[in-house]
C-alpha cells in the first residue's frame, strides 16, 4: 500500500514543484535547471559509481566483506535514476544519495530493519545431511605431508631412490 501511495504522492509533489519554482522563475529557467540537475548528476553519478566499482572489485579481490561497497553502489544507481528523473524532490533525494554520510545512514536504517533468514555460499552448506551433487571432475587421491623444510621423508614412489633401490 505505502509503495502506491508513493508513486501517486511523488508525482504530484514533483507538479506541484514545477508549478510554484515555474511561477516563481519562469518556464525557460525552470527547464534549464532541470537539464543543468540531469547533466551534473550524470557526471556525479559517473564518477562516484567507477570509484564504488573500484572498491567492490578490491573487497572481492581481498575477499573482505562486500556488503558495503555494494550496498552504496545500489544506492548510487538509484541516485542515477532519480537525478535523470525530470524533477525538482527527486533531484534532492538524488543528490543527497550522492553523500557517502546519507548513504552510510540509509544502509543503517535498512539494515536495522532487514533479517537475514539463511546464508549460503561456496563451500557451506545449510543443510549438513544433504550433500552436493558428484561432480565428474574431481579424483580422489592419496597425500603425505611434507615437512618444514620442503624435504620429503622418504621416496616418493614415483622415482627410483639414487642408491638404486
Amino acid at each position: 500500500m505505502w509503495l502506491f501511495a508513493l508513486f501517486v504522492a511523488v508525482p504530484i509533489l514533483e507538479i506541484a514543484l514545477f508549478i510554484q519554482v515555474g511561477g516563481w522563475l519562469g518556464l525557460w529557467p525552470t527547464l534549464l535547471i532541470v537539464v543543468l540537475t540531469a547533466l551534473a548528476g550524470t557526471y556525479l553519478v559517473r564518477r562516484q559509481g567507477l570509484a564504488q566499482l573500484r572498491r567492490i572489485q578490491s573487497s572481492f579481490n581481498t575477499l573482505s566483506d562486500p556488503t558495503k561497497p555494494l550496498a552504496h553502489g545500489a544506492m548510487i544507481l538509484a541516485s542515477g535514476l532519480l537525478l535523470l528523473t525530470p524533477g525538482f524532490f527527486t533531484d534532492v533525494v538524488g543528490f543527497a544519495l550522492l553523500i557517502p554520510g546519507i548513504r552510510d545512514a540509509v544502509m543503517r536504517y535498512v539494515a536495522a530493519r532487514v533479517t537475514v533468514a539463511a546464508f549460503s555460499g561456496p563451500g557451506r552448506h545449510d543443510h549438513p545431511t544433504r550433500r552436493p551433487p558428484a561432480r565428474d571432475d574431481v579424483l580422489e587421491g592419496e597425500y603425505a605431508e611434507v615437512p618444514r623444510d620442503g624435504r620429503p621423508t622418504g621416496p616418493s614412489g614415483w622415482t627410483r631412490d639414487p642408491d638404486g633401490r
